[in-house]
């Protein structure tokens, strides 16, 4: 099949809120940049628009009826995911393998300073009948999976806490960051109760914001420039049901994994990767993600991240960008910001926070409670199969 390119980027940056700004000047600001980044004319050059979008989250019905003028697909092949953005990725990947498009445009955005009440949207997604009634807040099930975490893999909230600190101190580097922040261990442990036994510096904050990626065939991207690229994809969606998925271990992302690695034709993952950008909606969720990644054993992320291996600076850099404790929760947006970041470090353009020698790079992403829906993908300064 054919190779996959990214070649154009933009992102409006993370804000707590936008009240200046619609949801759809962010979109077209986003699509602006990255089109400026392709070099490449939405009107003419790009053959298919998919958005990552979520009717409840926009607050309009069939929200794919107001993607298309903002980012240029008007009267053009458009398509929405509701699901996350890595997964819109996935789509504009099997758009060009299967020759339906040479070059691709997919967006994400948040723009949930509009939400009246983002708690009330999250209540909604649960299971009607048997998990609804109950009443309970939808963050609660992060805290009921961290508290099996903890136990199976023998992990402290002292070292889920060191997560919140490497990352909040990542996004003091990155302007693109909403929550950069010199924090301590005891800043994390004792900020105000969130959901047990999580604080509330342990949850990621909703920010507002944007992106567009563009993706280009192998006969395109070989005449662009900064070109990174799609080595390998995969996704999954395990259970929705509360009483049947496994609290303690992400199958999804483990699948996930097992199939972008199979495409991009990794077999040691630690040794092959030279960093990552993985979901961390919650303190514990990088942790958990990473092993489930077969990066590590399980037990084994806590400790390394104490010793600094996940630091700019580490042997296996995480979240450089901040993550979604430092960045902000972008919501179906959070896996195309964390591609925006991967690609930034792959063509060599992070500034300060700039992994050294970065040629490959995972991104993985999680579409948040109560989903069991995540995906996977690596990206290479070169395809698979060598230039």
């Amino acid at each position: 099949m054919e190779n996959v390119a990214i070649i154009g980027l933009g992102f409006t940056g993370a804000r707590p809120d936008s009240p200046e700004l619609s949801y759809k000047e962010l979109m077209y600001e986003a699509a602006v940049k990255a089109y400026e980044d392709a070099g490449v004319d939405p009107r003419k050059d790009v053959g298919s628009f998919i958005g990552a979008s979520e009717d409840f989250w926009d607050g309009t019905s069939i929200f794919d009826e107001y993607l298309p003028d903002q980012i240029g697909g008007a009267l053009r092949p458009v398509c929405s995911i509701c699901n996350d953005g890595l997964h819109a990725i996935a789509t504009g990947v099997m758009h060009i393998r299967s020759g339906i498009a040479d070059i691709v445009a997919v967006e994400a955005h948040s723009k949930v300073s509009d939400v009246v009440n983002p708690d009330g949207i999250m209540h909604f997604a649960l299971d009607p009948v048997i998990d609804r009634t109950l009443g309970y807040n939808a963050h609660v099930i992060a805290g009921l999976e961290m508290y099996r975490y903890l136990h199976e893999a023998c992990v402290t909230k002292d070292e889920c806490a060191e997560v919140v600190v490497k990352n909040r101190r990542n996004a003091l580097l990155n302007p693109y960051a909403a929550y950069g922040a010199k924090v301590n261990i005891e800043d994390v442990l004792c900020s105000p109760p969130a959901y047990e036994p999580m604080s509330e510096m342990d949850v990621s904050n909703f920010v507002d914001g944007a992106c567009v990626i563009v993706l280009a065939s192998e006969r395109i991207a070989r005449n662009a420039n900064d070109t990174v690229w799609i080595n390998g994809i995969g996704w999954c969606n395990d259970s929705p049901n509360m009483g049947l998925r496994d609290w303690s271990y992400p199958r999804y992302v483990k699948l996930a994994a097992e199939r972008a690695y199979a495409d991009a034709g990794i077999n040691n993952p630690y040794d092959e990767i030279d960093f990552a950008e993985v979901d961390d909606t919650y303190s514990f969720k990088e942790l958990q993600h990473l092993e489930a990644l077969r990066l590590l054993e399980t037990g084994d992320a806590a400790r390394l991240l104490c010793d600094g291996a996940f630091d700019l600076e580490g042997e296996f850099p995480v979240n450089v960008s901040g993550g979604s404790l430092g960045m902000g929760n972008l919501l179906d947006a959070n896996g195309l910001v964390k591609t925006f970041e991967a690609v930034e470090q792959l063509r060599g353009i992070a500034g300060q926070r700039q992994v050294k020698n970065a040629e490959t790079a995972l991104v993985q992403s999680w579409r948040g409670v109560p989903t069991t829906s995540g995906a996977v993908m690596i990206l290479g300064s070169e395809p698979k199969g060598g230039a």
